[in-house]
């Protein structure tokens, strides 16, 4: 699978290392060793999802709580969240950290990605949600890092597009 083993461990230990011990996730081609990290560590929730809205409200529960937590989602995930995001983190000011597959940029090879990955920033920049680009294994610790202190100074939602460089080994 070209799925890159190397930078989803990068991206997992960036993760425990930001103390984030929730993630919710649908299973996706390029989120399949993430999942796997999660599934395999008994320090870490996963939660499975039938439809990338529930993480959103799964994400609020655990900020409640009192736990960190992150979302793993494609770009048409994100598309189909888009109410939970308005109508729960947005109203009700909760932060919301999202790691979008940003399929569908330079480099696709599945015609149904490209229409999502089309208009993804463009919904990010519409709904007014920071976003990062972690295009190289380098950017991830810091960059989430970032999204967590203003996810949670702001009490909104953020977003890192996981992009084709980073994810994919061709």
């Amino acid at each position: 699978m070209p799925v890159s083993l190397t930078s989803s461990r990068v991206i997992y230990d960036a993760l425990k290392a930001n103390d984030v011990r929730l993630i919710s996730a649908l299973p996706e081609t390029w989120l399949v060793h993430l999942i796997r990290m999660a599934e395999d560590d008994p320090d870490m929730t996963l939660v499975r999802l039938a439809k990338e809205e529930e993480g959103v409200g799964i994400s609020a529960g655990a900020h409640l709580a009192g736990a960190r937590s992150v979302m793993l989602m494609q770009n048409h995930g994100f598309l189909q969240s888009i109410n939970g995001i308005v109508s729960l983190a947005w109203l009700y000011r909760i932060p919301l950290v999202m790691f979008i597959s940003y399929r569908g940029e330079f480099g696709e090879r599945d015609p149904w990605q490209t229409e999502g990955g089309s208009v993804t920033e463009h919904l990010l920049q519409a709904l007014r949600i920071p976003y990062l680009r972690l295009e190289e294994p380098g950017h991830v610790a810091r960059r989430l890092h970032k999204a967590l202190t203003l996810a949670e100074s702001s009490n909104k939602p953020v977003a890192l597009l996981l992009c084709r460089d980073l994810m994919w080994e061709d």
